[in-house]
């Protein structure tokens, strides 16, 4: 349905538009919802990409290497594998326990150092990704509703759980731009933090619970939505450079605009799942910030 921008204007911010109830239907309950939740879900995968890549000093990291993504998924598996209840409250209460399973794998290993959280979270990732490949099979009629919400997608956004998602993004967003100068410490590498009067390890799990509740969010409402918080930091870290503070800002507003840009295409492109667009754009993306640090040659 065409409308235009001013006629958008109106019907959001008028009490009383000049507009046909399907056009007010259109704007209020449909694509306002959408882009809220594409602009929120973007903001807090990004933000919590840049602090994990900063908490851990791997440029690796993004808010599913501890395992979130598995979790979240597993979760929402045995949801729709048992009819389709609280979905998307299986799937936060199964990114909150990889994350918890993660932290104890990594203390029981080597006092949770950075190393040994990545690691953990791979092992953490593989496992509960091979449940989910258990569920698919056992699931039968209902494997395709599995598969469409690991894809990721906005089509069912409401302006609540859009809302839950930008809380928890401006939450983490607060922290870490308090504790920007510490993040800057941390980054440097393991222990050194220290050396410079940062209460490493109190900080270093408060982020990365703040984090993974950020990205366990958008996980949990909209499903499997990958490379915005690999990528985004690291573009906006090739233009501002890695000190947190203006990272973390550009990082938010950054990745807002690159996932709702993306659930755009996707939706020109005939309601593609939204997680295909950045998984397509992202990879080659990716492929190219690692050469170009490499400073290799493709």
């Amino acid at each position: 349905m065409r409308i235009s921008p001013a006629a958008v204007a109106e019907i959001l911010f008028s009490s009383s538009p000049e507009a046909t109830p399907q056009e007010i239907l259109v704007v209020r309950s449909i694509r306002f919802p959408r882009l809220f939740a594409s602009l929120a879900a973007g903001a807090s995968l990004a933000v919590s990409g840049a602090v994990l890549q900063g908490v851990l000093g791997n440029p690796l990291a993004d808010p599913y290497t501890l395992g979130i993504a598995s979790g979240a998924a597993l979760g929402a598996s045995v949801g729709i594998h048992l009819g389709g209840i609280w979905v998307s409250g299986a799937a936060f209460a199964g990114a909150l326990a990889a994350l918890g399973l993660a932290f104890l794998l990594s203390w029981r290993a080597r006092g949770a150092s950075s190393i040994s959280m990545v690691l953990s979270g791979i092992v953490v990732s593989s496992i509960l990704s091979a449940g989910v490949t258990l569920f698919k099979a056992l699931s039968d009629e209902r494997v395709s509703a599995i598969v469409l919400w690991l894809m990721g997608s906005f089509s069912g956004a409401s302006v609540e759980s859009a809302a839950a998602v930008f809380c928890g993004a401006v939450l983490l967003f607060a922290a870490a731009e308090w504790w920007g100068r510490e993040l800057d410490a941390m980054s440097l590498g393991e222990g050194r933090a220290f050396f410079l009067g940062v209460r490493e390890k109190r900080i270093k799990i408060t982020l990365l619970v703040l984090a993974s509740l950020a990205a366990a969010l958008p996980a949990a409402s909209f499903g499997i939505i990958g490379f915005v918080g690999l990528v985004g930091p690291h573009l906006v870290r090739l233009v501002l450079g890695p000190s947190h503070r203006p990272l973390l800002a550009a990082s938010f507003l950054g990745g807002a605009l690159l996932l709702a840009g993306a659930d755009g295409a996707a939706r020109a492109l005939g309601e593609l799942p939204v997680g295909v667009i950045t998984a397509l754009a992202g990879g080659p993306v990716f492929c190219w910030i690692l050469v170009r640090q490499r400073g290799g040659d493709p």
